[in-house]
């Protein structure tokens, strides 16, 4: 396959016309237009399917609920490309290898159940009975249930969610590492200490009653694209919106609506951001840091002249501690260690800090620019004590909103994907299954990962995902997965985990998908979701499956249980056959779901509520807690030399977490390609370089490895000098496994130390 090349920078506005124009584009190139068309029609609709996108709410009101990226998925999904044992028979593992994420994933829909034979290096055929009992033969002969690694990805069900934690419980196991480990951890564990739950406070309808919302470290243009219409409404209802994010993203900057013809066929399109800062990379901390100096000032000037101070003293004093000490942690932060970290000036701040004084009702958003550092728990928190000094939680138009990746990463830990669950959690379970589960801390990604390289894993089973190329290291994620004795990937598409088989043996074990009708032994069967509101939606595919060999996720979670534990305690095989059985289950023993069958039927989804914004904090003292940690003295204590620059992954806007739908990066102005690195100009010039020349990047770190990636074209770029942007997958080598956040575990991949260098060759790459 070959691509046109270029840089070309993107003139027009996020969504329109352009965002039409990639639609139709894919609908096109899956082959499936008819059916691909009636999909979309359904998706994120009563008695339709949720998105297998993003976890961005639905608002229930457009004609049509999707968004580019998500028609994307939808169509990535329902393609008539296939991978079968033909496909194996025609290609080695150790040439699929070689070849890109893009060109695996785009080979089509896994269909039949297979296991690696080492002697051949190829995947054959194997029965489904014969796989799930050779899956129950590697688990018996563990030492212990330890030995033994879950991984879930977000797009799994909260039905086969709950059922994998059972089994893994039962089993005796709490090495539950899953996505969110390397995304959202810090979001949760930081919202957690501070209002004692891991979850937003807002609703989805509260962007329509705010007076600001401050938008830190994400891209919604294209990691969530719906969320720019509740900004794009909020601001043509007077809301100001400020973004703290070290990129220009046109997503945050102007946006027309691909729902308003004129919008379409006209340059017309609405303002995002009425105020744009750009800090450093991990200097998000520092600038809220820095709001809070300047807002204190003005509170204590007011107080000291007898007038009111902006401070919601009456809710401080009812439903918080610990502000004194945080604000004497404030007073004890210098200007100039702000400026620095953030990389923005004391006048830049004071001016966010008067948009926030100004406004009446505040809603406070973040991504993986806040939660992908090493003081990112640090940095949610501040972001919660921000809000706490004005009460703004709990009323409309306020409150806090981590947006969530994956379209049910936040139902997957609802549900008990935790490898550090409550003992209310564990004290249900055993209740209502009459059995003791395992008491201990499990494994996350990052110590699933090292466990696997000691040779300790003897059984790694992901649900969904690709963890080679989700996690960071490459290279050591790649031989972690070597060493283990199974490894079993449940996919629908090819993926660079399954080039990484077990020393012992490999299965891939293909999944319907989100569209597709899902038929079990009482008929057909639907599944639910949570997303970032804690909305809880009912999702049914609709489309025919490509193969009758094809299973759902909870069927098979279901066999493999059975298989493993038989049907002693728990008729697995019985749930897998009537999905409404689970949710009795997951009603029985899970806050907030009592009746959950009936809930289902709720057109719009059920509500799962939120302690924290009415006021219940589930916290040692029942109160939310500010926290008064200080501003890193460095974002690099470890090292002893200086950092020329900060790199940060971050996807294109053909690319859904490590799913390749394209190569182009439209809204960043590449196209045809994915190694290239963006740079200030400035600093390009610095280091004797030019736009389109190729560079090698290479990591400083502590540990004697030497981790480098070659050939990434330099494109200048609207970004803080000293910051660097590129590509993952093909940058996570660069991550260091050993660095993680504190607190959370997450990898660092928004701060990686690097240096560049030019590459042996020069790059003929054409820059417009």
């Amino acid at each position: 396959m070959k691509f046109k090349t270029a840089i070309k920078p993107y003139e027009a506005a996020a969504g329109g016309w352009g965002s039409l124009e990639a639609t139709t584009r894919f609908v096109f190139d899956s082959k499936q237009v008819l059916k691909n068309m009636r999909n979309l029609m359904r998706m994120n609709k009563a008695k339709g399917f949720d998105c297998p996108g993003c976890a961005w709410g639905d608002d229930n009101k457009s004609t049509f609920s999707f968004c580019e990226n998500g028609a994307k998925a939808v169509t990535w999904e329902a393609t008539r490309r296939f991978v079968d044992a033909s496909f194996f028979a025609q290609h080695t593992v150790s040439a699929l290898y070689q070849q890109s994420d893009y060109f695996l994933e785009y080979q089509g829909r896994l269909t039949e159940p297979l296991r690696y034979n080492r002697s051949t290096d190829r995947y054959e055929p194997i029965s489904w009975d014969d796989a799930f009992a050779l899956i129950a033969r590697h688990i018996k002969a563990m030492d212990n249930p330890d030995q033994m690694e879950l991984y879930t990805s977000g797009r799994a069900s909260n039905e086969a969610s709950w059922l994998y934690q059972l089994f893994g419980r039962m089993n005796g196991s709490n090495n539950f590492p899953d996505c969110s480990n390397m995304c959202h951890e810090a979001s949760g564990s930081g919202l957690k200490r501070s209002i004692g739950v891991g979850k937003g406070t807002i609703r989805l309808d509260d962007f329509d009653h705010a007076d600001a919302i401050f938008v830190f470290g994400q891209n919604p243009g294209t990691n969530h694209p719906r969320m720019l219409h509740s900004l794009r409404h909020a601001a043509d209802h007077g809301a100001r919106i400020v973004t703290f994010n070290t990129l220009r993203e046109r997503g945050l900057e102007r946006f027309a609506d691909p729902q308003k013809p004129l919008e379409v066929v006209t340059s017309k399109a609405g303002t995002i951001s009425s105020t744009y800062y750009q800090p450093n990379l991990g200097g998000d901390m520092a600038a809220v840091r820095g709001m809070v100096k300047a807002l204190a000032e003005t509170h204590r000037a007011r107080v000291a002249a007898g007038e009111k101070g902006l401070f919601d003293e009456v809710f401080i004093n009812a439903k918080t501690e610990g502000m004194e000490a945080y604000l004497a942690a404030v007073d004890a932060t210098e200007w100039s260690h702000i400026e620095k970290q953030s990389g923005l000036s004391e006048q830049q701040i004071r001016e966010a800090a008067a948009i926030y004084q100004s406004a009446e009702r505040v809603i406070c958003t973040w991504a993986m620019g806040i939660t992908q550092h090493k003081h990112s728990v640090d940095t949610v928190r501040e972001i919660v004590n921000l809000q706490l000094l004005f009460g703004q939680l709990g009323k409309k138009g306020a409150g806090l909103c981590p947006v969530r990746g994956h379209s049910n990463v936040q139902g997957n830990r609802t549900m008990g994907i935790d490898e550090k669950p409550s003992q209310a959690f564990l004290d249900s379970m055993a209740a209502h299954f009459d059995f003791e589960p395992p008491r201990n801390i499990g494994h996350n990604t990052v110590e699933a990962l090292e466990a696997m390289l000691r040779g300790e894993v003897k059984v790694l089973i992901a649900l969904g995902g690709n963890l080679a190329a989700a996690a960071p290291d490459s290279p050591r994620t790649e031989e972690a997965l070597r060493r283990c004795g199974l490894t079993v990937q449940i996919s629908t598409k090819l993926n660079r985990s399954h080039l990484c088989p077990g020393a012992e043996d490999a299965l891939i074990l293909p999944t319907i998908g989100r569209t597709e009708q899902d038929i079990q032994a009482s008929g057909p069967q639907f599944i639910t979701v949570e997303d970032s509101f804690s909305m809880v939606h009912a999702s049914e595919g609709i489309g025919k499956p490509l193969a009758e060999t094809q299973r759902s996720e909870t069927s098979i979670v279901a066999s493999i249980a059975h298989a493993v534990l038989g049907s002693g305690k728990v008729d697995w095989l019985a749930l897998a056959g009537d999905y409404n059985k689970i949710r009795d289950h997951i009603a029985a023993t899970i806050p907030g779901f009592s009746d959950f069958n009936a809930k289902c039927e709720v057109k719009g989804g059920f509500y799962l509520g939120n302690a924290a914004a009415e006021f219940r904090f589930n916290t040692p003292n029942n109160k939310a807690q500010f926290s008064s940690g200080s501003l890193p003295a460095s974002l690099f204590p470890q090292l002893d030399v200086e950092v020329p620059f900060t790199l940060q992954t971050l996807r294109s806007h053909d690319q859904y977490n490590t799913t390749i739908y394209g190569l182009d990066d439209r809204y960043r102005g590449v196209y045809g390609q994915r190694e290239v690195l963006f740079i200030h100009p400035d600093d390009m010039a610095a280091q004797g370089l030019s736009a389109g020349d190729e560079v090698d990047i290479e990591t400083l770190w502590n540990d004697g490895i030497t981790r480098r990636v070659s050939g990434f074209k330099l494109v200048p770029y609207n970004i803080p000098k000293g910051n660097l942007a590129a590509y993952y997958p093909e940058t996570n080598p660069l991550v260091p496994l050993s660095s993680f956040g504190d607190g959370s575990g997450t990898p660092t991949s928004k701060s990686v130390p690097v240096k560049i260098s030019l590459s042996p060759a020069k790059s003929g790459l054409r820059i417009a």
